[in-house]
């Protein structure tokens, strides 16, 4: 296919971000030529969609032999803020099969995903940005916003495998008016769904991996179906995991299905639907062993076999139930006009059986001062003689929404608009219960024994314009704003955080201005720059967890200063950036007579340098590299003190060697996570010393093997190559000697294999 784009027909932002222009030949196509084959002389990196543009589709295609059909991650030349876009490729390439979106985005430069202490994608895990923690970005799919409703965090395990994944753009900085979220002041990761193939093929895969982790699944695609372009991909897994930690078991279940077809000759309409189901075992009460623990009984130390003990395994259960669809029409309506609208609903369910307190456990009737003992009570309602102290932790939740986005092509350059329209209903609870009877203390639910019984819910509406200005063939200039209204309400009989029945509302309002800058130096060098606001609105803990809302502290907010470099050629790919961001209004909390006030605290500064590049050496093989230096510091004034805010590490560095020739794909992926604190100011007690992982990957594909059987691939994996054990997180308990530690699990290995007809 013949590549041909005038920059002054850029698409939008995150359009820009995914189309790739880098690439030998980006196939950046309207809807009607959706299921084009992938050319003779491209490599196929893998298939995204795009939330920025209105009807647009965006594969991703590299001439073999280029520094672009290799590199773990790169930057689009189009860009207008720091980005790092992650191929299908490095995912079936890099990624163990068991990950997940954080697994992933890890390898950008300023990410820091700690590794899972259970082994690969066997328990969630967190990615932080620059030092913004999870609820101050983002995470989208397909461009829908999702995360919980009290506070937008994620579960990496809840919804989307890696095996589903069709690429990540990992956006560091608000964006333009169009990046639709409730933390786009943090960054996105932006997750995509594969692009059907204009193939049909099944897929059976199956990895084999320590600690008895098994994953089975099989993939469909339909192929091209009928004269409407119809399309149909199925995706059907399970893993089952004995885990690393101690009885921490793992069960999940996922199906993708995913439907497309034209509808006339300028309409294409997706649906798509995923259902996730997965039961593991854990100490909610707890995340990792206490010192004195590991000292008994080991590093892996999690949950035990003692009925008597609040960290029994048997008292420890959690099941996670998540669903999304949505029902997505795009439309070209001729002269330059496009509209894209996107219906649609996800739901979680979070049902938890707890022991009060696993941290105290050391040995059969032996329990740590300070812990939680068979004799406390539960919001004042103790459990009977004999018993076992826990509760019952419920999360369920339905958020339903619209977005809607028109883009009209003029002369001087892209003009887009869009509605984004979302409400939530949320039921929580917390029992305490006798875990050796499945007995509540509070038959009521609303006094003794309950901690909380909580219904919430949010409304909300993101109205947005920008214009993407072609100042010339090179350059580019795009201002733009967006309003935020955001409505947070709580109906409770007992709420949480006040523990009093409370029923009220907040509003949140903002209007949060954009410019972007980029210009296009030469066929193969760029330069932009960024200025943008960026909001969160005060989360359900904040807002409306307290006796009054009157005093509700205002919304935390961002203001990001942001340029960069790109270069890109056939082997060579580097992309450098600058950036501060002036964070305002951090929200903090004290405790006045008994109840929880919250305040803004003071402001934060985040500032920092990232690079990243790869660079083909030539005879298959090829290089990778990434730095940053981040910084995120108290201003003065601020009432949480001085030094570094928690958990925000002082640099990321990756390394990388791929080999990809013939029937051979191998990969050594080095990742440093460096210096942090586990609590604000730097405190020398709570010092997380630097931490590094280094996975292998080789592969080998037997090819074109008959009419009926087309592939046999074979990957042998091992993760953190180097057996390092290192602390990389500590979570306060009620006395330091509770302090809860966890470290990276040791070396293990897995053994995958892919059939393909």
């Amino acid at each position: 296919m013949t590549c041909i784009f005038k920059f002054r027909k850029r698409t939008s932002v995150i359009g820009q971000a995914i189309s790739i222009l880098f690439l030998s030949c980006s196939a950046i196509q309207l809807v009607q030529a959706q299921t084009q084959t992938q050319p003779q002389d491209q490599v196929n990196l893998g298939t995204v969609g795009t939330q920025g543009g209105a009807s647009q589709v965006v594969e991703i295609s590299a001439k073999p032999n280029s520094i672009s059909a290799v590199a773990p991650t790169q930057v689009n030349l189009l860009a207008t803020q720091p980005q790092s876009i992650i191929s299908r490729a490095f995912i079936e390439q890099s990624v163990a099969p068991t990950g997940n979106f954080n697994t992933i985005a890890g390898i950008a430069p300023g990410a820091s995903t700690q590794p899972s202490p259970n082994g690969p994608g066997t328990s969630d895990t967190k990615t932080v940005l620059r030092g913004f923690q999870d609820a101050q970005y983002n995470v989208t799919w397909d461009g829908i916003p999702f995360g919980d409703t009290n506070d937008p965090t994620h579960h990496s395990t809840a919804y989307f495998p890696a095996a589903v994944i069709g690429g990540v753009v990992v956006e560091r900085g608000p964006g333009n008016a169009s990046n639709l979220g409730q933390a786009t002041y943090g960054g996105s990761i932006n997750l995509y769904s594969k692009t059907p193939s204009a193939n049909r093929s099944t897929e059976l895969y199956y990895s084999r991996g320590g600690w008895n982790t098994n994953l089975f699944g099989i993939a469909f695609e339909s192929g091209k179906l009928g004269d409407n372009d119809a399309t149909l991909q199925l995706n059907v897994q399970n893993i089952k995991s004995d885990g690393y930690l101690t009885y921490n078991t793992m069960d999940g279940s996922n199906l993708v299905i995913k439907y497309a077809q034209k509808l006339g000759q300028n309409t294409r309409m997706t649906v798509f639907a995923t259902y996730n189901d997965i039961k593991t075992k854990l100490p909610d009460s707890a995340s990792g062993a206490t010192l004195a623990q590991a000292a008994l009984f080991g590093k892996n130390y999690s949950l035990n076999n003692d009925p008597t003990s609040q960290g029994y395994y048997g008292y420890n259960t959690v099941h996670k139930k998540t669903d999304m669809e949505y029902l997505r029409l795009q439309t070209n309506w001729g002269n330059g006009f496009q509209t894209d609208n996107n219906l649609y609903s996800y739901y979680y369910d979070n049902a938890t059986f707890a022991g009060f307190d696993a941290t105290g456990y050391l040995g059969a009737g032996i329990i740590a001062a300070g812990a939680g003992t068979n004799a406390s009570s539960y919001s004042g309602a103790k459990v009977p003689v004999g018993g076992v102290l826990g509760y019952d932790k419920l999360n369920h939740y339905r958020v339903n929404g619209d977005i809607f986005k028109a883009t009209k092509q003029f002369d001087a350059g892209l003009l887009r608009a869009g509605l984004w329209l979302e409400n939530s209903d949320t039921r929580r609870h917390q029992y305490g219960l006798d875990m050796t009877t499945m007995t509540y203390l509070d038959p009521t639910f609303a006094g003794k024994g309950t901690k909380f019984n909580q219904n919430s819910s949010w409304t909300q509406y993101q109205p947005f314009v920008e214009f993407e200005w072609a100042v010339s063939e090179q350059t580019t200039v795009t201002p733009g704003i967006k309003y935020m209204n955001f409505k947070r309400s709580v109906d409770a009989v007992k709420n949480q955080g006040s523990s009093v029945a409370a029923s009220f509302s907040e509003t949140y309002k903002a209007s949060l201005p954009f410019l972007t800058v980029n210009h296009a130096v030469d066929k193969e060098n760029s330069i932009y720059a960024q200025y943008a606001k960026g909001m969160q609105t005060p989360v359900l803990g904040t807002a409306l967890q307290v006796v009054t809302p009157a005093n509700t502290p205002d919304p935390q907010t961002t203001t990001n200063y942001q340029i960069g470099v790109v270069h890109k050629s056939e082997r060579f790919t580097v992309a450098a950036d600058l950036y501060y961001i002036d964070f305002n209004n951090q929200i903090g909390s004290s405790t006045v007579a008994g109840q929880t006030v919250f305040f803004n605290q003071g402001g934060t500064v985040y500032k920092g340098f990232e690079i990243e590049g790869a660079y083909l050496l030539g005879s298959g093989w090829s290089a990778y590299a990434n730095y940053s230096k981040n910084s995120a510091k108290f201003k003065d004034g601020n009432s949480a003190g001085t030094g570094s805010i928690s958990k925000s590490p002082d640099m990321t560095a990756a390394l990388g060697l791929q080999y990809n020739q013939g029937p051979w794909n191998a990969s050594m992926i080095y990742k440093i996570v460096g210096q942090q604190y586990a609590q604000n100011g730097e405190p020398a007690a709570y010092k997380i010393s630097a931490y590094d992982n280094t996975d292998l990957n080789v592969a080998y594909t037997f090819d074109h093997i008959g009419s009926i059987l087309q592939k046999i691939k074979i990957q042998l994996s091992l993760y953190n190559l180097t057996d390092s054990r290192k602390v990389t997180s500590i979570s306060t308990g009620a006395t330091v000697a509770l302090d809860q530690y966890q470290w990276q699990a040791p070396r293990s290995f897995m053994l995958s294999g892919k059939v393909m007809f």
